[in-house]
């Protein structure tokens, strides 16, 4: 159910990009279009060729898309500050909001964090805006803490 995501897997995709973006849309009108999507589909089948960003999508019997998890590989080298070490950064991670509840983005995440474990990162690190108060309690759950926190003052 659990897989690399294919080139067949774009319409499911995007799909699931505009729920994400329009849950920021409805918090950020000021800051996100909607309804609309981060990638084209064109740019969707050159990120599913890069092994440094892998996307993964848990899928129904039928193979429909129910989640995504947009995945890259980050590493500081040489760095005067930061230490060498090796992080899968979470772009996005998404379940069909007519699926939520059925524990699928817990299982997408899991196997995330043991592909990451298997791949040698040190850590998972993602971003997520405040104002979704339900990704935040997701992520709280699948036991991530707050990294660093990011702040604003609108002019």
């Amino acid at each position: 159910m659990i897989r690399r995501a294919e080139e067949k897997d774009i319409p499911g995709i995007m799909g699931l990009l505009v729920q994400v973006d329009m849950v920021h849309h409805q918090g950020r009108p000021d800051l996100f279009k909607g309804p609309a999507t981060k990638y084209s589909p064109e740019e969707l089948k050159e990120i599913l060729k890069d092994e440094n960003a892998p996307v993964f999508v848990y899928t129904d019997e039928a193979d429909r898309v129910l989640a995504h998890c947009f995945c890259l590989f980050r590493q500081e080298k040489n760095s005067g500050v930061l230490t060498d070490i090796k992080t899968l950064y979470i772009d996005d991670l998404c379940v069909d909001e007519a699926c939520r509840g059925r524990h699928i983005g817990q299982a997408l995440y899991a196997f995330v964090r043991d592909f990451a474990r298997s791949a040698g990162c040190y850590n998972i690190t993602l971003n997520v805006w405040a104002l979704n108060t339900a990704a935040l309690r997701f992520y709280e759950k699948c036991g991530l803490k707050p990294q660093k926190i990011g702040m604003e003052t609108i002019l």
